[in-house]
């Protein structure tokens, strides 16, 4: 019988009722979680005690391997994006060398810090922390800065970012961070971005995160350029040398260039305008042959002094204070090879900090512990047990092991024996012993109970952040404010906003209260409560300001020239020669492509248009003279807006002549008929048309070196 006889209407398969959105939806409730009330628990629904500890041999001691829970997580963690990384997925990387100072003996047993003449080849990847691989390059994040070396004794990978902490002080609590950071599950936003309620929830209640949070809503979050940001190793490694002597060590990259950032605005704007700004200045930088330089340092702490500090030399969450323990510059890091195909070099590269050479060893630093585990497993999951026969993860030294088959093998082995002991093939491959170069891990006693928990000397939260904000300059308190400001606004949850706040005032009252004032929650009541005001006696310290950072070179600056037709043209060959001298990126920017005619009729090639490479793209900005030029500057609004906008970033600004009349014209708070009266630290830089040049382009060069006049007055009520 017909259904429609039977007085039933069918359009499924089968004669089943057709499937509506409704049906749909009730057929997905019985595998929906509502929470609410529940114990966590593991996979196999054992209940769980503690997820913020991994389990140690006493409190200060190694994580031990026998911790199911903390395996079971990450490694769940670590497989939830296939095939892209779980984090640093966005990276950009070059090829380079690196050549010690002098032979580190005394410290460490490594081959590759011995030799003056020795050049190791390396391979560096720089990355986002949040954003999956589609993300921009510039949104306000935490910076991987990891290092591949090719020693002749194994690789060395040493794995860090541009902040020297991190979050979190025990690995186990890894997955709960990205978890929180990543865009939200229910509706995957917002991308690349922790303005918003899981972020903010889990570092309200997560109080060992805040000196952290002062550095990512500081400007350290926002390179203006991989090149000018420092590099850190983050957690604490041990150097061992020859006599069995240790010292703990902690890894710095240096930048030759300075640190430098971008501003707020401009990472926002380069977002959409360039999405790819940043591994494209790497990438033409060394490609012009002005490949980017570090200097490597290390602070050393002998084991003997391992507790003489306010802080645990094994919390990641703490820097060791450089008027405490100061930078060694032990040697030179140079990027010179952009990669030819960047998937096999750049995206494939597998990093992980248990990638050792013999004189380097880890601590019972709790966070790197749970790291050894988790980068091997990542990088299983992600290429492939095989990862190390990969042409750019492969060692330069010689590799002979019985470990064979699985995904994508390389290596063709003719011998029949695949295990140790053997005698059929005469015990080999055998093992090394010490002096050999087999590796050794140092001899540390260690002895304790079984117990999650976490040491007593881990937890001081506040001092470090303290001393962060005190050494501070009033325009980076001032960012650190209004990125605070920002991020808690796109927060929904008064709850979450309060408790941020409360934690705030542990690190600065007035800190809590601007940042209270604009996001609709009270400050606390006054007085706050009291807070370390130093660690060790340190109350400020002027590496973490980068005020204080290189400000010697314009090398490999952005500049603009902007003009049109009727341009003064001896004005621009004069200072386009200088600034290429000083060694800047010189761009001749007007409205078009092509060419424009110089007051004498001398072509002028145009690089740049003001629609394609907009003044964020830019450093400083130089006006030429010749007053056809400039009127018709005037009338184009993308020009005024390009002058406004580099006023308003505090960037350097020169014109010369009738150059002057655009910025009076732009709306900017200046005099130009009375340059004399311009304050000599507002970074603008005027000059008289036939004026001398020479002394004119050497004052430019000298503002630029500045990078930034954050001290400019009315530059926020400029209209750009």
């Amino acid at each position: 019988m017909d259904d429609k006889h039977n007085g039933h209407h069918t359009d499924g398969l089968n004669g089943h009722a057709p499937l509506t959105a409704q049906s749909k939806n009730e057929a997905l409730e019985p595998f929906r979680e509502h929470q609410g009330g529940e114990y966590l628990t593991s996979n196999q629904g054992l209940r769980i005690n503690d997820t913020d500890n991994s389990l140690k041999a006493g409190s200060r001691g190694p994580t031990l391997l026998e911790d199911f829970h903390l395996r079971e997580k990450i490694t769940h963690f670590d497989h939830e994006r296939i095939p892209e990384r779980v984090v640093h997925a966005r990276g950009m990387g070059a090829h380079g060398v690196f050549q010690v100072y002098k032979p580190l003996a005394e410290y460490t047993m490594a081959g590759f810090l011995q030799d003056p003449s020795v050049q190791t080849p390396v391979f560096v990847r720089f990355s986002t922390v949040a954003g999956s691989r589609g993300s921009a390059d510039t949104p306000r994040d935490a910076r991987g800065f990891a290092v591949k070396f090719y020693t002749q004794e194994g690789v060395f990978d040493l794995v860090g970012n541009n902040i020297p902490v991190f979050f979190i002080q025990d690995a186990i609590k890894f997955p709960d961070l990205i978890h929180a950071v990543k865009p939200e599950p229910h509706n995957e936003i917002p991308q690349a971005a922790s303005a918003h309620d899981n972020f903010w929830d889990f570092i309200s209640l997560t109080p060992e995160a805040m000196h952290m949070i002062m550095w990512v809503m500081s400007d350290r979050a926002l390179p203006r350029s991989a090149r000018m940001m420092e590099g850190f190793g983050v957690n604490t490694f041990r150097f061992i040398n020859a006599a069995g002597q240790a010292h703990f060590v902690k890894f710095h990259w240096k930048p030759l260039l300075g640190v430098h950032s971008l501003l707020w605005d401009e990472s926002q704007k380069l977002a959409g305008k360039d999405a790819d700004w940043l591994r494209r200045d790497l990438w033409e930088a060394i490609e012009t042959g002005n490949g980017p330089e570090w200097e490597f340092g290390v602070q050393l702490i002998a084991q003997e002094d391992e507790f003489k500090f306010d802080f645990d030399v094994l919390d990641a969450t703490k820097l060791w204070p450089e008027a405490l323990v100061p930078v060694q510059r032990i040697g030179k890091l140079i990027l010179n090879r952009n990669p030819d195909n960047y998937f096999a070099e750049t995206e494939q590269i597998a990093f992980h900090p248990g990638h050792l050479v013999p004189g380097i060893d880890v601590s019972n630093d709790p966070l790197l512990q749970g790291r050894l585990f988790s980068y091997l497993d990542t990088q299983i999951s992600r290429i492939g047990v095989n990862f190390a026969e990969l042409p750019i993860n492969r060692p330069l030294a010689p590799v002979h092991n019985n470990q064979q088959d699985g995904k994508m093998r390389q290596g063709i082995k003719a011998s029949h024996v695949n295990y140790f002991p053997n005698s059929l093939a005469d015990g080999c491959p055998m093992t090394a012993p010490a002096d050999q170069g087999g590796y050794v891990h140092y001899p540390e006693r260690v002895e304790g109970h079984k117990i999650r928990e976490r040491s007593a000397s881990f937890g001081d939260h506040f001092s470090q952040a303290s001393l962060f904000w005190q050494s501070q300059s009033d325009p980076e308190k001032e960012h650190i404010v209004q990125a605070l400001q920002f991020e808690l606004s796109m927060v929904e949850s008064k709850e979450i906003r309060t408790r941020i706040i409360g934690l705030l005032a542990n690190i600065a009252p007035e800190l809590a209260a601007h940042v209270a004032a604009a996001v609709g929650v009270p400050a606390p009541p006054t007085p706050a409560p009291a807070q370390p005001v130093a660690v060790n006696g340190v109350s400020s310290a002027p590496e973490l300001s980068m005020m204080n950072t290189v400000k010697d070179t314009i090398k490999t600056r952005r500049v603009a020239i902007i003009a049109t037709d009727g341009v003064n043209g001896g004005d621009v060959q004069a200072m386009k020669t200088a600034l290429t001298a000083a060694g800047a990126q010189v761009k001749i920017v007007s409205q078009f492509l092509g060419t424009i005619s110089a007051a004498d009729g001398t072509p002028i090639e145009v690089d740049k248009t003001f629609r394609n490479s907009p003044s964020v793209t830019f450093d400083a900005v130089y006006i030429p003279g010749g007053a056809p030029s400039v009127a018709t500057l005037q009338q184009i609004g993308e020009a005024v807006h390009f002058v406004n906008e580099a006023f308003m970033h505090c960037k350097a600004i020169a014109a010369t002549g009738e150059g002057a009349t655009l910025l009076a014209g732009t709306g900017l708070p200046m005099d130009p008929a009375a340059p004399s009266k311009l304050p000599p630290d507002l970074g603008i830089v005027l000059a008289d048309s036939g004026s001398d040049p020479a002394p004119f382009a050497q004052a430019f060069i000298a503002v630029i070196g500045q990078h930034r006049f954050f001290n400019r007055v009315r530059k926020d009520l400029v209209p750009a």
